[in-house]
C-alpha cells in the first residue's frame, strides 16, 4: 500500500511557477514509478510527466515543451513537479499517482487526492 499527499498547488498569475509535492508513505515508494496527470473542469484527466524508480528516465506529454520539471528524492519519499512559465490553459487539479509501469497507467494504481493550481491571465 502506498498512500500519496500532494501540495504546492494555489494561485498564480499568468508567466509564473510553483513547485508541486507529492509525499509518499508505506513501503517499497523507491520501487515505484512516479506519475503526474491534471484534470481540468469538464475535461478527462490527462498525463503530464513521469519518472522511472531509478530516476533515469522522465517522459512528458508533449504540451510540456520544456516548461515542467519532474523529479523525484527516494530518501524523502517525496516526487516534485516544478511548474514554469504558467498559462491560464494550465489551470486544473493536478494528481500524483504510483504505479509500476512509468508508461502505463491506470485506476488500479495508487493516487493522491490532487492539488489544485489556479494561473490567472
Amino acid at each position: 500500500q502506498v498512500q500519496l499527499v500532494e501540495s504546492g498547488g494555489g494561485l498564480v498569475q499568468a508567466g509564473g511557477s510553483l513547485r508541486l509535492s507529492c509525499a509518499a508513505s508505506g513501503r517499497a515508494f523507491s520501487s515505484y514509478a512516479m506519475g503526474w496527470f491534471r484534470q481540468a473542469p469538464g475535461k478527462e484527466r490527462e498525463f503530464v510527466a513521469a519518472i522511472s524508480w531509478s530516476v533515469g528516465s522522465t517522459n512528458y506529454a508533449d504540451f510540456v515543451k520544456g516548461r515542467f520539471t519532474i523529479s523525484r528524492d527516494n530518501a524523502k519519499n517525496t516526487v516534485y513537479l516544478q511548474l514554469n512559465s504558467l498559462k491560464p490553459e494550465n489551470t486544473a487539479v493536478y494528481y500524483c499517482a504510483a504505479g509500476a509501469l512509468q508508461t502505463v497507467w491506470s485506476r488500479d494504481d495508487y493516487w493522491g487526492q490532487g492539488t489544485q493550481v489556479t494561473v490567472s491571465s
